[in-house]
């Protein structure tokens, strides 16, 4: 919906009894934008008026660049006509920009200048700053370990799955040596393997990578077999009147009809690969967001533990828009059904 401005309707020759409504129209079109701005002109001065309970030093800065996203988000608002996508965007975040700026207006006031709520349970929004300027070469330590051990043991799990799920849909003998196996072993947590895993393997990194495949693999295995066992014999029947020979059924036939179930594997098995991924710095890895989570709460110090789940709230996300990007690349008849 894009914003109409008043400089279109005056030069416009427009007549001069028709302003008011089209003044009442902008007004009611660009409210939102004003109210962004609004809100955080309020947490900028709410950090900059009134003094700290504590001893944070960057609320000076944090009040500045308040005051410099409220000026993006009136200028968003006024100018929206001339920034093209870009204003479009901002106006639909509006809202968002409205809610965030009073959540971190309130928050600013009940902790860093009242201190209505108890800390360290509860930092103020200055504190966060400080972890990410202040302790950032130890959290990108811990977010580089976190990726290197999330991947490697995803990319194990997702392969290892995906062929099993293949070869299961599509060969009865292996099924029949394979499915009694994943009954017994997949519905299991991954979590619960952890005193077995930590014992059997000779590192604790490579305990966790196994755990992180184990609890990926189940969810691919299961979707990637529903899909090869649903595709359509006469899909079959029609590419072998063509001569085709059994790799190609599986390779051009069978693999590309599953590939709507083989993904929503994928995306379930990411969801569990963090949950484990987690669990498993927490108690055996010496490095990772889970185990900065862990240091965080041993010395109490909850403003590295919002900022570390902050990062991985982030990763997690930005892990799911990849996995969709390349769905929608693949699978371009289905690009848009299922949105993130």
């Amino acid at each position: 919906m894009s914003t109409y401005s008043l400089s279109d309707g005056l030069a416009s020759g427009a007549p001069r009894l028709s302003r008011a409504p089209l003044l009442a129209s902008w007004i009611r079109v660009s409210g939102a934008g004003i109210l962004a701005s609004v809100a955080w002109i309020a947490f900028g001065l709410s950090c900059l008026w009134w003094a700290d309970v504590g001893d944070w030093s960057r609320t000076h800065s944090l009040g500045i660049a308040a005051l410099v996203i409220a000026a993006i988000a009136l200028f968003g608002t006024v100018g929206a006509d001339y920034l093209g996508s870009a204003g479009k965007a901002l106006h639909k975040r509006a809202p968002w920009l409205v809610a965030l700026g009073m959540f971190l207006c309130v928050w600013e006031v009940a902790t860093a200048k009242f201190a209505w709520l108890p800390l360290p349970f509860f930092p103020p929004p200055q504190a966060i700053i400080e972890v990410y300027t202040d302790d950032l070469p130890k959290l990108l330590d811990s977010v580089f370990a976190s990726v290197k051990l999330q991947l490697g043991g995803y990319l194990i799990g997702a392969t290892v799955g995906f062929l099993t799920g293949v070869s299961i849909g599509w060969s009865r003998a292996v099924g029949y040596w394979v499915h009694p196996v994943l009954r017994f072993i997949g519905p299991l947590p991954a979590t619960a393997w952890l005193p077995i895993a930590f014992f059997t393997f000779p590192s604790s990194w490579s305990a966790s990578t196994f755990l992180i495949a184990l609890a990926t693999g189940f969810p691919v295995t299961v979707l990637t077999w529903s899909g090869v066992a649903s595709v359509s014999n006469a899909y079959y029947d029609v590419a072998r009147t063509l001569g085709a020979k059994p790799s190609f059924l599986v390779l051009k036939v069978a693999i590309p009809a599953a590939l709507p179930h083989v993904f929503v594997g994928l995306f379930m098995g990411l969801g569990s690969s963090f949950a484990v991924l987690v669990v498993a710095e927490m108690i055996g890895v010496k490095a990772g967001l889970g185990w900065y989570l862990q240091w965080a709460q041993g010395w109490a110090a909850y403003a590295n533990m919002y900022a570390a789940l902050i990062v991985m709230s982030l990763l997690c996300s930005g892990a799911i828009t990849l996995l969709f990007s390349i769905r929608d690349r693949l699978l371009v008849w289905q690009k848009g059904t299922v949105k993130w």
